[in-house]
C-alpha cells in the first residue's frame, strides 16, 4: 500500500511539474517572442533583465522535476505491460525535450540575455530552435503518454509490440527531428502557426505509423 501511495504521488507531481513546464514553454513560443519583436527598447531590456530570467528559472526547474518524476514512472514500468511502444515513443520525446532544456536552450538563452559573454545573435537563434523543437515534441509527446494505457489494454503491451517496426520508425523520425533541433533550421516553425500545426501533424502521423505499419 505504501508504494501505491508513493506512486499515486509521483504521478501527481509529474503532471503537476509537466502543465509548469510545457505551460511555460508555450508561453515563451507564443507571446513572449511576439511581444520581444514588438517591445520599445526600453521594454524590451527591462524584460530581458527581469522577465525572461525569472521565466527560465521557473521552466527549468520544472522539465527538471518532470523529468525526474517521470524516470520514477518509467523504471515501474519496465518489464510489465504497460510499457509499449506509444509510452517509449512519449518518454523518448520528453526525455530529449529535457535534455533541449538544460543542454542547449538554458545555456544559450544566458548568451543571448546577456547574462554571460558571448554571440547573443547565434545563441538566440539556437535556443529559439531548441524551443521550437520541444514545442513539435509536445503535442505527439502527450498522445505517447496518454495513448500508452489504451495501447496496453488492446493487448499489444509488453513483448512482441516493444520491437515492433512501427517503433522503429517513429524513433528514428524522433532522432531525426533532434539532429535538425542541434544543427538544423526552423522551416515551418519559424512561425507561431507553423510550429502549431508541425506539432499537431507530427501527432497525426506518429499514430498513423503504429495504426498502419
Amino acid at each position: 500500500m505504501e508504494l501505491d501511495i508513493i506512486s499515486i504521488f509521483v504521478r501527481w507531481g509529474h503532471v503537476l511539474f509537466g502543465i509548469a513546464w510545457i505551460g511555460i514553454l508555450y508561453y515563451f513560443n507564443f507571446i513572449q517572442g511576439g511581444y520581444f519583436k514588438a517591445a520599445s527598447p526600453e521594454g524590451l531590456a527591462d524584460a530581458k533583465a527581469k522577465l525572461a530570467p525569472e521565466a527560465l528559472w521557473w521552466f527549468r526547474w520544472a522539465a527538471m522535476f518532470t523529468f525526474i518524476t517521470g524516470l520514477y514512472l518509467l523504471m515501474g514500468l519496465a518489464g510489465n505491460k504497460q510499457m509499449n511502444p506509444l509510452i517509449i515513443a512519449g518518454a523518448t520525446m520528453g526525455i530529449l525535450m529535457f535534455l533541449n532544456v538544460w543542454l542547449i536552450i538554458w545555456p544559450n538563452q544566458k548568451i543571448a540575455l546577456g547574462m554571460v559573454e558571448g554571440d547573443a545573435a547565434a545563441a538566440g537563434g539556437k535556443a529559439l530552435l531548441a524551443s521550437r523543437t520541444n514545442t513539435l515534441f509536445s503535442a505527439p509527446m502527450l498522445f505517447g503518454m496518454l495513448g500508452g494505457p489504451h495501447f496496453a489494454s488492446s493487448g499489444l503491451g509488453y513483448g512482441s509490440a516493444m520491437t515492433s517496426t512501427a517503433l522503429y520508425v517513429v524513433l528514428a523520425l524522433i532522432v531525426i527531428l533532434e539532429i535538425n533541433a542541434i544543427v538544423g533550421k526552423q522551416g515551418p516553425m519559424t512561425t507561431v502557426r507553423g510550429v502549431i500545426m508541425s506539432s499537431l501533424g507530427l501527432t497525426v502521423v506518429m499514430g498513423a505509423i503504429f495504426a498502419l505499419v
